[in-house]
């Protein structure tokens, strides 16, 4: 049976799309079986795996208004074959913002990817929901299904306060929707050790969330930032960078921690 983890943060632009991705592909190259859902009407999860978000016949969209199966709508990225980093897509356009409209009236709105998931959580070892950064029906989608959440969050004054939000959020859906809902870690990205503050940011995080915190760091690189203007995950861009062989160990601390629950 599959884990679900949503990769979300209320803040934008904190590296959750990276996040997803690289963590999909750094799972995938440990061997894991993973799906990637992209839960963004950006699409930009599905572009940044080597996908066409224009070309899609179906994605999640018609997952969520029960229109077609996870298993019809998923596909595999050519790239990704060819990097040796292969995982599942179940993509997004600009079609799935009209589905907070259509979803608003319907029975079971919020439990709706958590259905569909049902059928084929057997196939895979992990998946990994990439939530927009706003607390929508979407999102709610993604929370109702996951057994946990992972947070990437930069180590700024402005990201604590984001996280409080975070928070609270997970504490009504675990509280209302989903008992099995929990934080299981929080990932510091784009970290910049030269950065005093950061520094200090990350020890401030260490003391009050303990072993919640992951071990690995994301450093901030170049190579990370330029693979998605290749259509591809930083590992299967630059397998020798540092921010992709951050993103493999952290898939191994991913799968180790996994165990021990």
């Amino acid at each position: 049976m599959a884990k679900i983890f949503c990769i979300a943060n209320q803040k934008g632009g904190v590296g959750k799309t990276t996040t997803t991705v690289n963590l999909a592909a750094g799972l995938a190259k440990v061997g894991q079986r993973v799906l990637m859902i992209d839960l963004d009407p950006q699409g930009n999860a599905t572009m940044g795996s080597g996908v066409d978000k224009r070309k899609l016949e179906l994605t999640i969209y018609d997952v969520l208004l029960e229109s077609a199966s996870v298993a019809e709508a998923r596909l595999k990225s050519d790239k990704l074959v060819e990097g040796g980093c292969s995982y599942d897509i179940l993509g997004a356009n600009r079609e799935l913002a009209g589905a907070e409209v259509e979803l608003v009236d319907v029975e079971r709105r919020e439990r709706r990817l958590k259905q569909a998931l049902n059928a084929v959580d057997q196939e895979y070892d992990f998946i990994l929901i990439d939530c927009p950064p706003s607390l929508s029906m979407l999102t709610l989608n993604g929370l109702c299904c996951a057994h946990g959440v992972i947070v990437p969050m930069q180590c700024e004054y402005f990201a604590l306060e984001g996280l409080t939000d975070l928070v609270n959020t997970i504490k009504q859906v675990h509280a209302n929707l989903n008992k099995d809902l929990a934080i299981i870690g929080l990932l510091r990205v784009m970290f910049d050790p030269r950065i005093t503050l950061q520094q200090q940011v990350s020890e401030q995080l260490k003391t009050h969330f303990g072993s919640k915190v992951f071990n690995t760091v994301i450093p901030r690189n170049v190579r990370l930032a330029e693979a998605p203007s290749y259509g591809v995950p930083g590992v299967v861009f630059d397998p020798s960078s540092k921010g992709a062989q951050a993103f493999v160990a952290f898939a191994q601390e991913m799968v180790e921690r996994i165990e021990s629950l």
